[in-house]
Parts: structure tokens; sequence; C-alpha cells
């Protein structure tokens, strides 16, 4: 991971909740708000990636992070997850929806099956996990939650209709929790990733002419990678951003 440049004091000891925070970005975001002194802990399904994540970052963070094992389709083990997080940090302060299945599918084959299982994933989970961690939120004084979206459904993009709906729907649940939880000093603003190249999307997805076909149309000529999503994330997590809600923050190298 890049150095992190900026250190956000009032996030040092700090409850910090990551959903998918096993492997890509995910767990870059696991490690930066580790690097900053926060207490961390993250839900994920892959126990492998997990666990040597934590192993990795026992030996240089001041608070190991915490790995809970859960299938976000499942609304009772999600809960469960975020009330174990609460209570082995002692409370929680920052919760970051990152978690998402960007699986590729054909328009004229998706099933009523597949679109609930991707909406669950995608879009479901991230309500019923902010649902379960406003309340310690609440009873922290105030927080901040960072939700992911996607620049795909802006783009017209038509290899996955379904994740692109509820990227889209992410924007909307987004402005409604900030609605409503801003009273009780809770911020909720969004991110929107541009491509994101990780081992994953290399292995699955993107080939070479792909990047470069995004690079052309990028202002920064740069390929993008999970650790630059890291320092938009801390700053929408952290005081520094107090004055903002209800927000969306396209992070894409300009194409948009």
């Amino acid at each position: 991971m890049a150095e992190t440049i900026i250190s956000y004091g009032d996030l040092k000891e700090k409850g910090v909740l990551i959903t998918g925070g096993g492997s890509g970005i995910g767990a870059a975001l696991v490690e930066g708000f580790a690097a900053q002194g926060a207490k961390t802990a993250f839900i994920d399904f892959a126990d492998e990636p997990s666990r040597e994540l934590v192993r990795r970052l026992s030996a240089t963070s001041l608070h190991t992070p915490i790995y809970l094992k859960a299938d976000l389709r499942s609304i009772e083990e999600t809960k469960a997850a975020v009330e174990q997080a609460a209570c082995q940090m002692d409370g929680l302060s920052v919760l970051i929806n990152n978690a998402g299945w960007d699986d590729r599918h054909d328009f004229a084959t998706v099933t009523e099956d597949y679109w609930d299982m991707s909406q669950a994933i995608n879009l479901k989970q991230v309500f019923f996990v902010s649902q379960a961690a406003a309340p310690h939120l609440i009873r922290a004084g105030g927080g901040s939650i960072v939700n992911f979206s996607s620049i795909s459904y802006v783009r017209n993009m038509s290899e996955m209709p379904a994740y692109t709906t509820a990227k889209a729907a992410i924007i909307g649940l987004t402005k409604s929790l900030a609605g409503k939880l801003g009273p009780e000093n809770i911020r909720v603003n969004a991110l929107m990733p541009g491509m994101i190249v990780t081992e994953r999307q290399k292995r699955l997805w993107l080939t070479e002419e792909k990047i470069d076909a995004m690079l052309d149309s990028q202002c920064l000529k740069q390929v993008l990678v999970a650790q630059d999503l890291v320092g938009p994330c801390l700053f929408l997590a952290s005081s520094a951003s107090a004055a903002i809600t209800a927000q969306t923050l396209v992070v894409d190298g300009g194409v948009l």
C-alpha cells in the first residue's frame, strides 16, 4: 500500500466497521484505517484472504483488525456481525459499506433468482448493515457512514444491469439516510469509483485493451488501484468533512 500522507487524528481509537474487507478495495481500506490507529473490524466471507490480512497487519497496527465472518445476504448473520464488531471495539463511529458483487450478466438471461441475489449482495445488505450500525453511531455521539456506488450506472454500461441498478439506488439510499440520521450528528456520503484495477478484475474482466480504453477517457492518465480510494474514504470518515453529508464524491481519474 502507498504510504499514508495525511493523518486524521480524530480517527485514532475510533471503532470502524468495513464490509467486504478481506480483499481488493476493502483490504486497502482496512489497512488505511488501521494505519490511522483506528480500531478496525471487517466483515467478509472468504476465510483465507481475510485471515492473511489480519496476520499481515497484526505486526504493524496499533490495533489488530478484527475479522468477522458473515454472509451479508443473511440479515441475521449481518446484524450479529455488526453487534459483535461494536462489542469488541467498545463502540462504533464509522461504517464503510464497501461490499459488492460486480458480476457481469446478460440482460436476456437474468432470472428472478439471479436478480434477487444481486440486489441482496449489492443493495439490501447496505441498508440493513446501516440499520444495525446506526444505534451504535448514535450512542457514540455521531459518526460517518460511507457507501460505495459506481460510475458504471452513469456510463450506460450494458453488461451488468442488476449491478448498475443497485449502485444507482445506493445514491438514493445515501441521501435518504443522510436526511434521517443528520439530526443525530451522523453524516452519510457515497464514493463513486471509476475503473479500479484489482487482481480480481484483471483475472475476470479487464484486458489491457480495456484498461487502455479507460485511460484514454480519463483526464488523469494513470491506472486507478484500490489504494486510490483510501484517501477519499478517510476524508469522508473524519472530522475534516464535518459539514459534508448527502454527497457523492467521484473518484474516477476524471471520466465524469
